[in-house]
């Protein structure tokens, strides 16, 4: 079974290095990690220039590889052989490629650290290679963070850097910038250099340093069609109107339908208890009266019909049958069905 990223880099950081790494998945924050703390931390800075070696997978074949990975380290106790891109590598899932790495995993260098950075793709897990570096690589496969997980690792995240972050500014930002990792810990980095000590982040933090909107955002919107507050919600989609670039459509579609399922399936469970909601609707718990609430404000039927306009608009926003709508408008017919 694949490592887990988090597992990977706990043993890196106790020094514990294998012989052989290969990072696939869709996710490329994780493979980046893993890849930067080994490069940082494999082999002392003076002997780098010796004994590391950085290739990219569009200019390497396996065999050169291979070839670099049974090089002795000069006058030190290892080398470090990261391959970049590895999924561009011209004979990587080929007969021949496959069956060099292969070859070489029977028996890997024990004083070489080779790395394959194998991003937004994965091997095929029924071929031999797969397979193989599974049992003799470490393998690791990193997925996209589901977006109902991802507000607890956002507050996870605050955590390893000694800041914590209520509730509702967390949801603002999973909601607001989505699973983009790379994107979303850029943004909460460059926000947390602006603090001497540790502080609790708030919804008016997130508004002054990272410039969303504490009244106008996603999960602002989430919450005025909740209670079916059509005025907030208007005036949130005419913010949205005004620079659609820092606020597309397909997003805010998607983030509404799972939105309305919820809503959907508090309809079906009514009777379960606010425990068993939360972890139904894979939502905090403090969210569950807001949507029993919606269940409230929207009858089974108009539930139904809204998810129906919600896929209209979504193969609208795609250009199909769009009838010469912009973003903003498609967006803006979409609440006024979601609402009335």
């Amino acid at each position: 079974m694949p490592a887990k990223p988090e597992e990977v880099l706990k043993n890196l950081k106790a020094g514990k290095y294998a012989p052989v790494y290969f990072l696939q998945g869709e996710e490329p924050y994780f493979i980046d990690q893993i890849v930067n703390f080994i490069e940082k931390n494999a082999i002392p800075e003076h002997e780098k220039g010796f004994n590391q070696v950085m290739m990219y997978g569009k200019d390497a074949s396996m065999s050169t590889v291979i070839t670099n990975a049974k090089r002795f380290p000069m006058m030190a106790e290892r080398q470090l052989v990261i391959v970049k891109e590895a999924q561009t590598i011209s004979d990587l899932g080929k007969e021949a490629g496959d069956s060099l790495l292969l070859s070489y995993l029977q028996n890997p260098l024990p004083s070489t650290i080779l790395v394959f950075s194998h991003k937004y793709k994965t091997l095929d897990g029924r071929k031999p290679l797969a397979k193989e570096l599974d049992k003799k690589a470490i393998l690791v496969k990193s997925d996209k963070v589901p977006e109902y997980k991802l507000a607890p690792w956002v507050n996870d995240y605050f955590k390893t850097k000694g800041f914590t972050i209520d509730v509702k500014a967390a949801q603002i930002l999973a909601e607001s910038i989505g699973n983009n990792l790379e994107v979303l810990t850029n943004e909460v980095d460059k926000m947390l250099i602006n603090f001497s000590e540790p502080v609790e982040i708030n919804s008016q933090h997130i508004q002054q340093f990272i410039g969303i909107n504490k009244e106008y955002n996603n999960f602002e919107l989430t919450k005025a069609l909740s209670y079916r507050d059509v005025i907030k919600a208007n005036k949130i989609i005419s913010y949205f109107a005004q620079n659609t670039k820092n606020n597309p459509l397909i997003p805010i579609i998607a983030l509404l339908y799972l939105h309305f399922t919820r809503i959907l399936l508090v309809h079906g469970n009514k009777d379960k208890p606010d425990s068993a909601l939360a972890s139904m609707l894979k939502v905090n718990p403090y969210f569950v009266k807001e949507y029993t609430l919606a269940a409230k404000n929207y009858a089974l039927g108009k539930v139904i019909d809204n998810m129906a306009y919600l896929k209209e608009a979504d193969l609208r926003s795609k250009g199909v049958d769009s009838a010469g709508l912009d973003d903003a408008q498609i967006l803006k017919e979409l609440v006024f069905k979601l609402t009335h």
